[in-house]
């Protein structure tokens, strides 16, 4: 049905997904939101359909992460909009630019007690960049194309579009059942209740019938100022001990990531990965370093913070030292000064601006070298203790042994999913993203429940490639029942659980400092069993010496096309003592 014209609303919103380039819709369907997904379908979008909204608005927000286009996720009325506001609110704080399509009872009759009729707004306002209502159907087109602009325009993030379910379906449709509501009666308030619906559905669809083909609006990312660059580029040029910081703002433009990698390389400056940049530079680049970045920081004398706010990660500004020269590159001027104030702002796109300092400045000076060196000395000694430790045998597997394996194991391309606490935190200190955008976490919100919906936009957006989801045991119960998901759509994930038998990352310093475990205790539950009650292949491994094994049997059974849960039983540590964040 490619190119057909459109029969109802649904087939709108439909033709405007393709115009901009979407290839798959994420879902739990409605019966406020049926005409988009079938229209969608109709004109080849693969409709990918999950058993929570809230996943499928974390499919999107991958989606988007992976490919820099907004993801679309379609949610109904009410309750299906409910379930998407902390998937909203994640979005945003990461700054991902996706679209959220959200059905809303007949506009004729809202506020009258309707099928999941409340007012909306009020509750998805704050955690989008806009929320836009649609009131008449030749709107709903434009609405989407205004929708996919914003959310990529300046500082990214999520747009919701409200789209009720009487513009949605066929013209004929929606007067048939207005004249039922009406009835037939001859009174006064009969007739001016019909006198009232003609008069709503002619408006509701007046000018449907002569709409412009929607077409996508160029988008282009905000450039960093010409004077902040070279004030920038000259404050680099001058350093002793020059340090980086990039973070996930930097990578927003996926077709530019390789791009962003090399300029990082040629600057010649040592430099720590976050968030969404994890694996820019590779496994093994020399100038990337992982870990005491806090020592780091206090110990150069000039610093670059590129897409990445003074928050809790840098302990609000203090983990750079006062006499340092800080640069901060930003979308977001109000980021860029965040708890404190940079020497040197450069408001645009931090990837740009990485491109653009490495054009600026010449080949990096030799007096740089030792300072590099002395950082890379102190990672490999790192990397030595933590071999040490992996060393340690227990009455289970040894978490950071297991980490050593996944990283030896798993594929060159493989993409990785964080959904975790403690487990997750172990695993970032040791798994060595392949590439660019090999990883995703959920950013600053520290949201638990990502992993499903993450995988599934990552596999969607890249078929063929590897996908593991690291799970914490606490942080898989969110994703279990996705198994479904999976198994039905032929999506062959591989979940790793860690499971320790609690919420460890919070049992760390509550049982320290209050004494009491309470609320944070979990049982060495069969996840493993669960998912095999899906239809996915589920392995348990109890021993250091049955990790390989496993792993590699579960990519196989993934090539095979199957999803897959390794079910790993851990022993505790105190790798990541006082870890807790405020």
């Amino acid at each position: 049905m490619s190119g057909a014209a459109p029969r109802h609303g649904g087939d709108r919103v439909a033709e405007a997904l393709v115009a901009h380039g979407v290839t798959h819709l994420y879902t739990l369907c409605g019966g406020h939101i049926s005409p988009i997904l079938a229209g969608a379908k109709a004109r080849g979008v693969r409709v990918v359909d999950v058993r929570d909204e809230a996943t499928a608005v974390f499919a999107a927000d991958a989606a988007a992460r992976l490919s820099g286009l907004p993801g679309v996720a379609a949610v109904t009325a009410g309750p299906g909009i409910t379930n998407t506001i902390t998937a909203l609110k994640n979005a945003q704080l990461a700054q991902s630019p996706l679209v959220v399509l959200g059905g809303a009872a007949p506009t004729a009759l809202q506020g009258r007690g309707a099928l999941q009729d409340i007012a909306q707004r009020p509750l998805v306002e704050p955690h989008v960049k806009r929320f836009v209502g649609v009131r008449r159907v030749r709107d709903l087109a434009p609405a989407v194309v205004e929708a996919f602009a914003l959310a990529r325009d300046g500082v990214p993030g999520p747009v919701f579009v409200e789209v009720p379910v009487d513009l949605l379906y066929d013209e004929a449709s929606i007067r048939q059942w207005y004249a039922d509501a009406a009835g037939k009666g001859t009174g006064l308030a009969d007739r001016a209740l019909r006198w009232y619906l003609n008069r709503h559905a002619a408006r509701m669809f007046a000018g449907s019938h002569d709409a412009v083909p929607p077409a996508a609006r160029s988008v282009v990312a905000p450039p960093p100022g010409d004077a902040a660059l070279a004030r920038a580029a000259a404050a680099l040029a001058k350093a002793e001990r020059p340090l980086a910081v990039i973070g996930s703002q930097a990578v927003v433009d996926a077709a530019r990531v390789e791009l962003v990698a090399q300029a990082a390389g040629a600057l010649g400056i040592p430099v720590y990965l976050s968030g969404m940049a994890r694996g820019l530079l590779g496994r093994d680049h020399p100038l990337q370093m992982r870990h005491a970045r806090r020592n780091a920081l206090r110990e150069a004398d000039c610093v670059l913070l590129a897409g990445v706010p003074c928050d809790f990660r840098l302990d609000y500004g203090r983990h750079v030292r006062r006499s340092a020269t800080l640069l901060a590159a930003n979308r977001s001027a109000k980021d860029a000064r965040l708890n404190r104030r940079p020497d040197v702002a450069v408001i645009g796109d931090a990837g740009q601006t990485i491109v653009q300092l490495a054009a600026r400045l010449p080949a990096a000076p030799a007096r740089w070298a030792d300072w590099v060196g002395t950082l890379r000395q102190r990672d490999l000694a790192r990397e030595a203790e933590i071999d040490r430790d992996a060393a340690a045998r227990g009455e289970y597997v040894n978490p950071l042994a297991f980490f050593r394996a996944l990283d030896a194991e798993a594929a060159d391309d493989a993409v990785v999913v964080a959904d975790g606490g403690d487990f997750v935190g172990t695993a970032s200190y040791i798994l060595r993203p392949r590439g660019a955008l090999g990883w995703l976490d959920p950013g600053a919100f520290g949201t638990l429940g990502v992993g499903a919906g993450f995988a599934l936009g990552a596999a969607t957006m890249r078929p063929g490639r590897e996908v593991w989801i690291v799970f914490g045991d606490g942080a898989c119960g969110w994703s279990l029942t996705e198994f479904d998901s999976f198994v039905r759509q032929g999506i062959a994930v591989i979940a790793v659980v860690g499971n320790d038998a609690g919420w460890t990352q919070i049992a760390r310093e509550q049982v320290k400092m209050l004494g009491d475990d309470v609320g944070t205790v979990l049982g060495r539950t069969a996840y493993h069993e669960v998912v095999q009650g899906f239809g996915a292949a589920g392995l348990l491994v109890q021993r250091d010496d049955e990790v390989r094994p496993a792993l590699r049997r579960a990519r196989e059974l993934a090539r095979e096309g199957r999803p897959v849960l390794v079910n790993v039983w851990l022993d505790k540590t105190g790798f990541r003592e006082g870890s807790l964040s405020m």
